[in-house]
């Protein structure tokens, strides 16, 4: 228990974080874990004293009927604290214990970081449990805290991890709650509702992400919206079982985080092991979702590894030809591709051997024979001499158990208990399982192959998939079966890490059967991810948009599909669906040899487009308006300094009103005139036409016109009609 409503509290024992107009602020008054007392806004400058007296106003009342001192969970909250919710840190040594008593080892210090950000780590330990932990808190310049455990067993009996979580604490005013969910092709769908007394537990037992994850679980001032609302969230960055929670007790604290989900005994820790967890990322805002998503972007483009050139138009086989590979098809699709400006191509499924559909071949990565004689050779150096780079379709975690290498080594599977009976298997999924990465064998098998692939053809770009959650994920070590999700993706995360050290310029995509493995840890090693396995624009307008809450538009794979989706079988005009996927990193999934010349024409127009928009739209800010008319939507891109911007209104269903009206533009800099246009290379043609009766605003029909800022921003631009599935796409330029 921290006794804190006694006296005032000394600057000296108060730690102070801060950076990007984030601050946390910690008690660190007697021999326990620090309490956190405030993690939101940067007070701005404070001597001493005020500090002193900014900690004593945040100390709470005492609650009746309750502890008789000041109960405050700390930044391991638990029963020590008169914190009655889950654990910040759950285990035993053999045989169980008592509940945990964490006592500080070592002064607690903040260090400025030369990048503008501020480091903090706590030394905790309960030597009678025999267990050490280490905090480690870092703030980054752009305002976005991460948080993460070291936990060491010192017992000779060693210790078992039972759960880690890394929560922070939010105020009672945050009293409203949204996170997404969803399922395959129709992935981060927002879902809504107030923060009640109790645990709002978003649990992943999947083995990987899921279709269904959270992506930012967010409590926030009632009503909060894009724009507008004081917002906290939570992010947890790794690509396994996981869990984010938020939990409201009725003494008043909430708490707000989360962490890797553990199955009993995953963790058994001998004497002197060590356990890391997964960082949970925290951001906080008072301008809504958007300044959320501020922070994380510009957390996420500051890293080292974040990609640096501008993001290629691809091209990608998969909706093209399937498994029909066949050389002369795929170089006249290379052919189109390259006149109408695509710069990397991509070879998806059915190269390697045995693959003519998806009930075999997973896991023989060579090169197929009968349908490609002389390797990848001819079509590599067919799409190298039109000036693209090369890619290819990889799936390494998973296995068909019609393959030579299941044949070969049955001992290999994740989900198998018997490998002399298959029939033991898990229930397959898209006719597949998965390969135990964990086995040292097995990982090195698939890094020769991987490693040989991309040297000999000198490949440029991976599309990396896992098209299946790994239920009874069941690792073999010391002879006996334990659970295997940890150490698969940790072995997943060691293969990508060693590929991109022998191969420092590829660069590797994140699919997971679409969006089921988008999260912070996997794009710690990956340079983007494909959002969904759906090309429907108009299902693609939201998954991206709410896929925008934690990564920016450079990250997200985005492409035009056919005329008609191949998943939902939705007719969409091209016009709609180039519009949609300019706003990501672009690419085209079509069989383009089957186009109309002027469709081609459209494609070419559209490339162009995104080649000249792209320095705008994959370094500017994100914003999204809050429209009143769910049919609608409204995002854009406004350059950092507000000189430029580009904006899509579109609509995905009919409403009631018969006319949208003015809808502001967000984001924009009220002391600049702007020059408002459409960009006509996505404009309706016949056929496809907006406002058929002529009823297109004055300012659409005429030339562009110039707006001040602060009337586009405030009382707004008047829309024309659209019919569901078209779209409007304005590009503005600050007025000389």
């Amino acid at each position: 228990m921290r006794d804190a409503d006694e006296g005032t509290t000394g600057v000296s024992d108060l730690r102070l974080l801060r950076a990007g107009g984030t601050a946390l602020l910690l008690d660190a008054r007697g021999d326990g874990p620090p309490v956190v007392l405030h993690w939101g806004a940067d007070p701005g400058p404070m001597d001493d004293d005020a500090l002193a007296e900014l900690a004593l106003s945040l100390v709470p009342d005492v609650a009746r009927s309750a502890f008789d001192v000041v109960a405050r969970p700390s930044i391991v909250p638990g029963e020590a604290d008169g914190w009655s919710g889950r654990p910040g840190l759950a285990g035993h040594r053999p045989g169980g214990g008592p509940p945990l008593r964490l006592l500080r080892t070592a002064p607690v210090e903040v260090d400025a970081r030369p990048d503008g950000g501020a480091e903090l780590v706590v030394g905790l330990a309960d030597e009678d449990a025999g267990v050490r932990v280490v905090v480690q808190l870092r703030l980054e310049p752009s305002g976005v805290l991460r948080m993460r455990q070291v936990v060491t067993a010192t017992a000779a009996q060693g210790w078992s991890l039972a759960g880690a979580l890394s929560l922070l604490p939010v105020p009672s005013s945050a009293d409203e709650a949204l996170d997404t969910t969803g399922r395959w092709c129709h992935e981060r769908s927002p879902q809504r509702g107030p923060v009640l007394h109790g645990a709002r537990a978003r649990e992943s037992r999947r083995g990987r992400t899921g279709h269904d994850a959270p992506t930012l679980l967010v409590a926030g001032t009632a009503g909060f919206g894009f724009r507008h609302g004081r917002v906290w969230g939570a992010h947890v960055a790794w690509s396994g079982d996981q869990v984010h929670l938020l939990e409201r007790l009725s003494e008043g604290h909430t708490l707000l985080g989360g962490g890797e989900l553990l199955r009993s005994g995953e963790v058994d820790l001998a004497s002197g092991q060590s356990w890391t967890s997964p960082w949970t990322v925290f951001v906080w805002s008072d301008e809504g979702l958007d300044g959320l998503s501020a922070r994380l972007h510009a957390f996420l483009r500051a890293r080292a590894q974040h990609p640096s050139s501008p993001r290629p138009l691809l091209l990608n086989t998969w909706e093209a030809v399937y498994f029909d590979h066949d050389l002369d098809r795929v170089m006249a699709l290379a052919d189109v591709a390259k006149s109408v400006g695509v710069e990397r191509f991509v070879i998806d499924d059915g190269w390697f051997r045995h693959r003519r559909d998806d009930s075999a071949g997973l896991g023989d990565w060579f090169v197929d024979e009968d349908v490609w004689p002389d390797g990848l050779h001819p079509i590599v150096d067919h799409v190298r001499s039109l000036g693209m780079q090369v890619g290819l379709w990889v799936e390494p975690e998973m296995v068909n158990l019609d393959s030579d290498l299941v044949r070969a080594h049955p001992d290999w599977l994740l989900d198998v208990p018997d490998p002399a009976d298959l029939t033991t298997a898990a229930p397959p999924w898209r006719r597949q399982h998965v390969l135990d990465l964990a086995q040292p064998e097995a990982s090195a098998y698939l890094l020769e192959r991987l490693d040989a692939l991309v040297s000999e053809y000198a490949l440029d770009y991976l599309k990396w998939d896992h098209n299946r959650d790994l239920h009874m994920a069941r690792h073999r070590r010391d002879g006996r079966l334990v659970p295997g999700v940890r150490s698969q993706t940790l072995a997943t995360y060691a293969l990508l890490d060693e590929l991109r050290r022998r191969h420092p310029r590829l660069e590797i995509e994140s699919c997971a059967s679409g969006g089921a493995r988008v999260d912070l840890g996997i794009l710690a090693r990956t340079d983007r991810v494909w959002a969904s396995d759906t090309n429907d624009a108009i299902e693609r307008q939201q998954i991206q948009r709410w896929t925008g809450s934690l990564l920016p538009p450079e990250l997200v794979g985005s492409h035009v599909g056919p005329p008609r989706s191949h998943t939902t079988a939705r007719m969409l005009d091209l016009p709609f669906r180039l519009t949609t996927a300019l706003f990501g990193h672009a690419g085209i999934e079509w069989d383009l040899t089957s186009c109309t010349p002027q469709e081609l024409e459209r494609v070419r127009a559209w490339s162009a487009l995104y080649r000249r928009l792209r320095p705008l739209l994959h370094g500017g800010s994100v914003v999204r308006a809050d429209v009143t008319d769910d049919g609608t939507v409204l995002h854009g891109v406004v350059a950092q300094d507000g000189s430029e911007a580009v904006f899509c209104f579109a609509r995905l269903a009919t409403s009631p009103a018969a006319l949208p009206g003015r809808l502001p533009l967000p984001g924009l800099d009220p002391q600049t005139r702007y020059l408002v246009s459409e960009c006509t290379e996505l404009s309706a043609g016949p056929g496809e036409v907006t406002g058929r009766r002529g009823d297109r605003p004055p300012w659409l029909t005429g030339p562009p016109v110039t707006v001040p800022g602060s009337i586009l921003s405030g009382s707004g631009l008047t829309m024309p009609i659209l019919d569901p599935g078209q779209a409007l796409v304005l590009h503005l330029t600050a007025a000389g």
